[in-house]
């Protein structure tokens, strides 16, 4: 799926999903902080959440994974179904929160604790309104060792055809990205350009049949691609 970014020039449209108006006071005062970033709802339930993404198109929505009613597993699946423009991060207070790790499954492109810093939370939502996704760098090794064998998945190639389809760069690239890295890290890494990365990310996305570069984390973790490999020449 080709990520919908917001238009330059244009406020990335956040929605708060939280069951806890403390909570949704907190990430208000952040973000209302921040240039280019414009808090348009708050909803207290994952039913709430969807019918505000109807109305206002939000273009990143914080959502809590545990609430009272429609929790946000399925609320997350139904607005990535019905609103692909609008991009969604879980939240969650446990770092090792199976639900979560289902909103991922369901179409989430980000996971983050409740407790992230400000410059992480920000750095977040604008790397996904961007097309790009975020896991917790604090969480993800060890929420995706203990929950990728134990959750379904999605329908995706078979691993080790989908990997044979892979060059030695694009799997390099497949098993940082597994391990954390941004684009820029990988560049300065393998001595690459961004864009160059950006180029590679994008083929191994569509090689593999994922939707972003979180389910590609999840693939790697599948598939043991989450080593650390030396560069090799493109």
């Amino acid at each position: 799926m080709e990520p919908v970014t917001a238009a330059p020039g244009r406020s990335i449209r956040v929605l708060l999903v939280d069951d806890q108006n403390l909570v949704r006071m907190g990430f208000r005062m952040v973000l209302d902080a921040q240039e280019g970033i414009d808090v348009v709802g708050e909803a207290a339930d994952g039913r709430m959440g969807i019918e505000m993404s109807h109305t206002l198109a939000p273009d990143v929505v914080l959502m809590d994974v545990r609430m009272p009613g429609m929790d946000g597993i399925a609320a997350t699946r139904t607005i990535v179904e019905e609103h692909p423009q609008s991009r969604v991060i879980v939240l969650t207070t446990f770092d090792l929160d199976e639900y979560a790790f289902a909103a991922l499954r369901a179409g989430a492109s980000g996971f983050l604790l409740k407790d992230v810093g400000p410059a992480e939370l920000v750095t977040s939502i604008r790397a996904v309104a961007g097309g790009d996704a975020t896991i917790s760098s604090r969480v993800s090794r060890r929420m995706l060792d203990l929950f990728s064998q134990r959750l379904p998945s999605g329908p995706r190639p078979r691993g080790d055809e989908a990997v044979a389809a892979l060059t030695p760069r694009e799997r390099e690239i497949l098993s940082a990205i597994a391990g954390g890295l941004t684009n820029t890290e990988i560049g300065e890494q393998m001595f690459v350009a961004e864009s160059t990365v950006k180029t590679h990310v994008g083929r191994i996305l569509m090689k593999l049949g994922l939707r972003d570069r979180v389910h590609a984390v999840i693939f790697a973790y599948e598939n043991g691609l989450n080593g650390h490999h030396r560069s090799q020449p493109d």
